[in-house]
């Protein structure tokens, strides 16, 4: 799966992942391959953390934001 994480300043991450797990505002949520399509807002003082070549990534996301999963993309807006 491909991951985008942006800011209104920059490209925090473009890559490819196992998994990632998102602060969603009715609690968090993982995705995973051939999830199915969901928009969803990110709750602030969260944290995404995201498995690539089998190791944990962790990034706090201050402020919220939004995620659109869809055909294997995840892009988050925080």
């Amino acid at each position: 799966m491909k991951l985008d994480i942006i800011t209104p300043k920059k490209m925090l991450f473009s890559g490819e992942v196992e998994s990632v797990t998102l602060p969603g505002t009715m609690g968090s949520f993982t995705v995973l391959e051939g999830h199915a399509p969901l928009i969803s807002s990110l709750q602030p003082k969260g944290k995404i953390i995201y498995t690539q070549d089998s190791k944990k990534e962790t990034l706090p996301i201050p402020r919220g934001g939004f995620v659109e999963v869809k055909k294997n993309h995840i892009i988050v807006l925080a």
